[in-house]
């Protein structure tokens, strides 16, 4: 359904990206960024469902055209170490922003591990996001402090995760109690990755009950 697009960043530079329409005019924008594998097929197939339910999605390519086969965990831990976190975010998910806003459509920001990360990141630094939607990724607090949003946000997590910790994401959720727009924390008995359906880790309850709920925010937050 979608197709490999380039466009600008903030600063200017081209970048690329995987587009996919819903098929009518001013409809609202979704960026969806990448897990540390790279701009995943799977990644762009979650492009394609949003557009099937009415949102124009674009996933930025954060490794400039690398994707990492999912056995090699040792080479997307050299990838993710080597990305720039905030020049992706304040460069390439901004231009990203601009790119999907110039309608004058509302846009908002999801991402799965490292894009969750990037999420809050966006959700901090980025004033074109109206909503943010956070899947498993959590930023060090020296690079964004979560109090900080003031945008509706949503965050789903896993019960079994050794990165975005059950102690991290009670921290996060302490971190927004007094953030004044709509905050929904979900926690769900699954693993890191739950919604990635070529991974062992997919549990498709887990994953369908997610996608259900963000719909329903970005309903709420961006229209359809």
């Amino acid at each position: 359904m979608g197709t490999a697009i380039t466009f600008k960043r903030h600063d200017g530079k081209e970048t690329a990206g995987y587009l996919a329409k819903p098929g009518r005019d001013h409809a609202p924008g979704v960026i969806v960024i990448q897990e540390w594998w790279g701009l995943q097929d799977q990644i762009k197939g979650i492009c394609d469902r949003l557009a099937r339910a009415g949102y124009e999605a674009l996933a930025p390519d954060l490794y400039a055209g690398t994707t990492v086969p999912y056995h090699d965990t040792e080479r997307a831990n050299q990838e993710m170490a080597s990305l720039d976190f905030l020049d992706a975010t304040d460069n390439i998910v901004r231009g990203a922003a601009q790119y999907l806003s110039r309608s004058g459509a509302k846009v908002g920001l999801t991402g799965f591990c490292l894009g969750g990360a990037v999420t809050i990141l966006g959700a901090v630094r980025l004033p074109e996001i109206a909503a943010a939607c956070c899947f498993y990724g959590i930023p060090p607090r020296a690079a964004a402090h979560p109090e900080e949003i003031h945008i509706p946000f949503q965050g789903h997590f896993a019960s079994s995760d050794d990165w975005c910790t059950p102690e991290l994401v009670a921290n996060l959720s302490q971190s927004l109690a007094s953030v004044r727009p709509a905050v929904e924390i979900f926690s769900y008995d699954a693993d890191h990755a739950f919604m990635n359906e070529q991974r062992g880790v997919h549990d498709r309850a887990a994953a369908e009950l997610a996608w259900k709920r963000m719909l329903a925010f970005w309903k709420t937050h961006l229209g359809s």
